[in-house]
């Protein structure tokens, strides 16, 4: 039986299950625990904690920020009490990046318009969204597809964002009583010099643990993984990035080919970093 996942996404930033859906499909998986990790935001906490007592499913309040280090590189928080500082000016950033993004698709005649979008999504709009608008309106077959030709980097919709730098982020999720985390390691085709000077650098302002198992990570990759967080004396973690039908082919604790399998053992590691005692 798989007992947590500590990575999930839901409508509170760009997931298509609400917090409290999350939880349900959780315990009908059974699993243990799950962390609510949205893009930028902790809007989903209240719901998913409230539906944990419901279904008996411990819920990590969590979050995942977009960093910059040449590439794009996210930082996984956990047990944070307060980022609202920082994500004043990463929400300021996102909302006038997605206002180029949907005055760019109204100039072409599309029927978009970026306050349309936050009634029916909410305050947390990402490229997914428009992604879901273009299939709607019948100009791309899917989700990949519309990124792909539409909203990927390099693309007619793609608008930059100006993201903060790692060691920022890095440092407000422990200033507010967190653990941060290096989400998805693999992502940024680094290779193993490479990835190691940026965990040194997180960890000089400082990262406490590393994503080792991810959705798509064969057995050889999570041993590297593993190994590089037991060197670096890192706490291991793990999740699989559900965001519900928007990447459909990623399960909730089980990853993509049922490869996924995360021990509540981590959990335990992660909250006696962050001072949790129950």
């Amino acid at each position: 039986m798989r007992e947590i996942d500590l990575h999930i996404h839901t409508t509170a930033s760009d997931g298509t299950c609400r917090p409290r859906e999350v939880v349900r499909l959780a315990a009908e998986k059974g699993l243990r625990a799950i962390a609510i990790t949205d893009h930028d935001t902790i809007l989903g906490h209240g719901e998913a904690l409230s539906a944990g007592l419901d279904y008996g499913v411990e819920v990590v309040p969590g979050i995942e920020v977009s960093t910059k280090y040449g590439v794009s590189v996210h930082i996984l928080g956990y047990y944070l009490e307060n980022l609202i500082p920082l994500l004043a000016d990463v929400i300021d950033d996102r909302d006038r990046r997605n206002e180029k993004i949907a005055a760019l698709m109204a100039a072409d005649g599309l029927p978009v318009s970026y306050q349309n979008m936050k009634e029916r999504f909410g305050e947390v709009i990402g490229r997914p969204h428009f992604g879901r608008i273009l299939v709607e309106l019948g100009l791309a077959e899917n989700m990949n597809d519309a990124f792909a030709r539409f909203v990927d980097r390099g693309q007619r919709y793609y608008v930059p964002r100006t993201i903060i730098p790692i060691e920022t982020s890095v440092e407000a999720i422990v200033e507010s009583g967190g653990v941060p985390v290096l989400a998805h390691p693999f992502q940024y085709k680094k290779n193993d010099r490479e990835l190691r000077e940026l965990i040194e650098l997180c960890m000089d302002h400082g990262l406490r643990g590393m994503e080792c198992r991810y959705s798509g990570y064969d057995e050889e990759q999570v041993a590297y993984l593993e190994g590089l967080a037991d060197e670096y004396g890192l706490i291991r973690t793990g999740g699989s990035d559900f965001h519900g039908d928007n990447k459909p082919h990623i399960r909730l604790g089980t990853g993509i080919d049922n490869e996924l399998d995360v021990p509540y053992a981590w959990l335990e590691e992660l909250k006696k970093a962050a001072g949790v005692t129950k």
